[in-house]
């Protein structure tokens, strides 16, 4: 007697071609708004950082509202950033205007071979090269108007965005706790606790990971900054400011401000290039193996190979945006993987901790007393 197959019911199969259906809109979302998601990724990081020194602000001006703190945090973000933007547009500048008015008599230099500029072309035979080539570098000149095009949407579009990333920070800033207790109060109240336990947590793992970050620029420029005043290079310490601010791009960001700090030794002087290459190539990988995951060992509470394989796949995965959120997000997984853990072992925390060494948060300097710990014991989720 043969059995009859199994009949799939008709809402089993609908629901699945839904679900597939959903799936693939949510990725074409996804994809079509990408653009917009990094802004909001980029404004949740600021959001974070900029918090806890609201709340400071709060604390020590206790007649001062909320929106007041918010807005005198972000009006000194803001002239901060504004400051670095002077200390770059005024010598560059000024440099422009001295170059102008001596640039027929570098270029005039140049071709007789005079001037380091005109000894550098000499001994790598440029001046050769240019005259053999000169009708293809006439083409490639007339072809740079549609590159030229891009750069300025480019550059429109990075203010854009550096407008909407700063909206969002305040936003985010003023209204983000009305809107997590708001959230929260939906949840039972033992659930409720350990979400904000476990977001204390992440916030902290992410505030450690932007001061380490901090301190590795500030170390990369200091030393730069030696270095180029050491051989004499001119604008070492503006070349120092950038190098320190490409710098906070992890891995890579090295590599990006050796370019400029190479250029201009070399412009300089051939030993004073070489010097500053050779600096890059040893700090770089000092940096990368060594004081990195030293340093985010101690402000992200993670291994030193943990933070280094999720620098290298994330780089791997996502580039540049990998390499600035793969610590992060590998101490936010660690946080959660590790409450779960614990409360799947029947025993959840009963103070907010950061680490392996499970420090507690209200013992750090910059905890914030807002909210209390939950000192009554939670179920398991």
């Amino acid at each position: 007697m043969t059995s009859e197959p199994a009949r799939v019911p008709a809402r089993t199969i609908l629901a699945t071609i839904g679900l597939v259906l959903a799936t693939g809109l949510a990725v074409l979302f996804v994809i079509q708004v990408q653009r917009v998601l990094v802004w909001m990724l980029v404004a949740g990081f600021f959001t974070i950082t900029l918090y806890p020194v609201v709340a400071w602000v709060q604390r020590r001006l206790r007649w001062s509202p909320r929106w007041l703190a918010t807005l005198s945090v972000f009006l000194l973000v803001f002239l901060l950033l504004g400051g670095l933007l002077t200390m770059f547009a005024v010598p560059l500048a000024q440099e422009g205007i001295q170059l102008a008015g001596q640039l027929p008599t570098i270029v005039a230099d140049a071709r007789a071979g005079r001037g380091p500029v005109g000894e550098l072309l000499t001994r790598t035979n440029a001046l050769q090269w240019v005259q053999d080539n000169q009708d293809r570098i006439r083409e490639f000149g007339t072809g740079l108007g549609a590159p030229a095009l891009s750069v300025v949407r480019g550059a429109g579009t990075a203010v854009i965005a550096a407008v909407t990333i700063f909206v969002l920070s305040y936003l985010g800033v003023l209204e983000g706790p009305k809107l997590v207790d708001n959230t929260l109060a939906l949840l039972a109240p033992i659930r409720a606790e350990r979400i904000r336990r476990v977001g204390r947590d992440c916030a902290v793992t992410i505030t450690g990971y932007i001061s380490g970050n901090l301190l590795i620029s500030v170390i990369c420029g200091v030393l730069t900054y030696v270095v180029l005043k050491i051989f004499g290079v001119p604008f070492a310490g503006l070349i120092a400011l950038f190098v320190a601010l490409v710098d906070l791009i992890p891995l890579v960001g090295a590599t990006l401000g050796a370019v400029v700090a190479g250029i201009a030794g070399f412009v300089h002087s051939v030993p004073a290039g070489i010097a500053v290459v050779v600096f890059f190539v040893v700090y770089q990988q000092l940096e990368n193996h060594l004081l990195q995951p030293w340093i985010f060992s101690r402000t992200v509470k993670l291994n030193p190979l943990a933070v280094l394989v999720a620098i290298l796949l994330a780089v791997e995965l996502a580039g540049i945006l990998g390499a600035l959120l793969a610590i992060p997000v590998a101490g936010i997984i660690q946080v959660v993987v590790r409450d779960v853990w614990d409360n799947r072992r029947g025993r959840p925390k009963q103070r907010p901790t950061v680490g392996a060494e499970r420090a507690p948060v209200d013992a750090r300097p910059d905890a914030e007393p807002e909210h209390a710990p939950h000192t009554g014991p939670a179920a398991p989720a």
